[in-house]
């Protein structure tokens, strides 16, 4: 088995602070952008009437403004989602995290989900903003999850993402291992029971370039105290 050393740095880069919450309130979510910035995390992740307090909280450092689109259960209307990341966007947003929907696609209605995507990661990217699109793994099969990354591929999607965190089950090691495989060149994003630094070591180890988590303080405190004691490697 290989390892590799990793930084407490890196760790932190791969992180978007999660704050999503239905009940956090105005103040937790000023806190995040402060811990975020003082971590070094990529970015933070809240919900989009949040964002023009987190645009300008992060305003002058390098941590991205990102939402969420249609969360947590992808259902609203094409329309409604392409109005949603046009505001987003609008606002700030450098980033936006689309809940593909997924019972359409259950229903076998692939060309309506590749469409929307589509349509969706053009608006993204006229506004200069980058598309997540999350699957919800726990209500698919192995098959279908590699056929969603090919809907995302060809819709023009930059980032694959797991699951909101509002499913059963979040994120697992075997589903990230084949959304990397079949990325085609999209970064994959794992989210939802990442709460500690070896699940983001483990997480990390698969190829995955970003996680999605309200425990970036408790995952990267750990990460400073083991870093003082010995190296940090990911096993792959």
């Amino acid at each position: 088995m290989e390892r590799r050393a990793v930084t407490v740095a890196e760790i932190a880069f791969t992180l978007d602070h999660s704050l999503l919450r239905p009940e956090i309130t105005v103040k937790e979510v000023i806190e995040g952008c402060l811990l975020a910035k003082e971590y070094g995390c990529v970015s933070v992740c809240v919900r989009p009437s949040d964002l023009p307090v987190v645009v300008e909280r992060l305003k002058g450092s390098k941590v991205l403004p990102t939402t969420v689109i249609a969360f947590p259960h992808g259902t609203a209307s094409t329309e409604s989602k392409l109005f949603e990341i046009t505001d987003a966007v609008g606002m700030g947003a450098a980033e936006v995290d689309m809940v593909m929907n997924y019972a359409r696609f259950l229903s076998g209605e692939f060309d309506y989900v590749e469409g929307e995507i589509a349509k969706a990661a053009e608006r993204a990217h006229q506004g200069g903003a980058l598309l997540k699109v999350i699957f919800e793994n726990y209500y698919l099969s192995a098959d279908q999850i590699i056929r969603c990354c090919g809907i995302c591929k060809r819709a023009g999607a930059d980032f694959i993402k797991t699951s909101t965190g509002y499913a059963p089950e979040g994120s697992k090691i075997p589903d990230l291992i084949t959304m990397v495989k079949h990325s085609e060149g999209m970064k994959v994003k794992a989210a939802g029971g990442i709460r500690n630094l070896d699940d983001a070591l483990a997480v990390i180890a698969t190829g995955t370039s970003r996680i999605g988590t309200r425990s970036s303080k408790a995952i990267l405190d750990e990460a400073k105290q083991r870093a003082e004691k010995e190296e940090l490697f990911l096993y792959a």
